[in-house]
């Protein structure tokens, strides 16, 4: 047993039978769609914002690390602040044009609203 092994058994409830063997289970991350099967839905909205406009992406299929690093992307293309969570990326102002030109230059399917 490792020095680090016991964090990986934090919150188990350990058993007094001495044949028991404690044993990890894989945990299976969401897996990043490819971009050709990805249906992204970009749209405007203003709803609780203040009456500010963003663009709003919407339908990302991946981990959150590949949400962010397109979030970034779009950001610094569209030379624009915005976030990227809860599976979904905000860019501030009205840039859907620059954005769908953007995602479909790089493989994404775009539905608009």
């Amino acid at each position: 047993m490792t020095n680090k092994d016991w964090k990986n058994r934090l919150g188990m409830v350990y058993s007094t039978n001495p044949d028991f063997d404690y044993q990890t289970s894989a945990v299976r991350g969401e897996v990043t769609l490819p971009n050709e099967k990805q249906r992204l839905r970009v749209a405007i909205d203003k709803k609780n914002r203040s009456g500010k406009l963003v663009t709003l992406i919407t339908g990302f299929r991946g981990t959150n690390e590949d949400l962010a690093a397109l979030g970034k992307n779009l950001k610094v293309k569209c030379g624009v602040g915005g976030s990227a969570k809860d599976g979904e990326i905000i860019i501030q102002g009205d840039v859907r044009q620059k954005v769908t030109d953007i995602l479909t230059c790089e493989g994404y399917k775009i539905t608009s609203n």
